[in-house]
């Protein structure tokens, strides 16, 4: 089964405050890894020290942002991180037609063609305006022909754009390119929290089951927001993923 990280936007709250009891409790929970945005002060080689002190791994990261870092400060962090790829996505004006489009696929080549010398792929993450239709195909589908190879992680909850798109099929069509699925819950429903992990309107199960098993590395849980207790919805959503046999932990 595919290990199990943790998005760290999710606890963002809590590392502001803590960041070293957040990780350590992420580890007594059972997470395999964690995908950071920030780290909160520590260098990339003291985060990653820790991480891996503590029985986990860096599954990914969100930091740098890859088009708004430049190259080599992305290389640079991303070794320190023992990671091969870096992360990039783009805002709602960027898919706004298909103009917009291509300056936007081009973009992602050009980082794509400075990564790739020091052998760091890219991979992008999305959010639900991607899969906003464009001359009645989505927007997202345009940028995944344009450009044969960038990766993907695939949000699936905003993949579903609000129920408007199916997410196992979004996944399934680019399997091949997508290591990393952002896996989240909810009511699909615009303005509302996250929910925990099976408790929303996501199927979750059909949507893992449409990723590639031979390509796919990590399921990384993540709450952009939540109405009850972050860490204790990160917990439950860490034990459904397991209790339904969906994925793999350390507990």
């Amino acid at each position: 089964m595919t290990p199990i990280s943790v998005q760290l936007y999710s606890l963002r709250e809590a590392s502001a405050i803590d960041f070293d009891d957040v990780l350590s409790s992420l580890a007594t929970i059972g997470y395999k890894g964690v995908e950071p945005f920030d780290l909160y002060g520590k260098s990339p080689a003291d985060f990653k020290q820790q991480v891996e002190d503590l029985g986990m791994a860096i599954s990914s990261s969100h930091y740098p942002w890859a088009n708004r870092a430049h190259p080599n400060e992305v290389i640079d962090v991303l070794g320190d991180l023992g990671l091969t790829r870096a992360a990039g996505g783009f805002m709602p004006d960027d898919f706004k037609d298909l103009d917009a489009i291509q300056r936007t696929a081009d973009a992602t080549q050009a980082i794509i063609d400075q990564l790739r010398p020091a052998g760091i792929d890219l991979f992008l993450h999305n959010h639900y305006w991607e899969f906003e239709c464009i001359d009645g195909r989505c927007a997202y589908h345009y940028l995944q022909e344009l450009v044969p190879d960038v990766q993907f992680e695939i949000d699936t909850y905003w993949a579903a754009n609000f129920g408007a798109c199916d997410p196992a099929q979004e996944v399934s069509r680019v399997k091949h390119r997508t290591p990393l699925l952002h896996i989240k819950d909810g009511p699909l429903e615009k303005k509302q929290a996250n929910v925990v992990l099976g408790e929303g309107a996501m199927d979750i199960p059909g949507v893992i089951a449409a990723a590639d098993a031979d390509v796919l590395e990590w399921l990384i849980v993540e709450f952009d927001a939540c109405d009850t207790d972050m860490m204790a919805a990160v917990e439950a959503s860490y034990h459904y993923l397991m209790d339904e046999q969906l994925g793999e932990g350390n507990v």
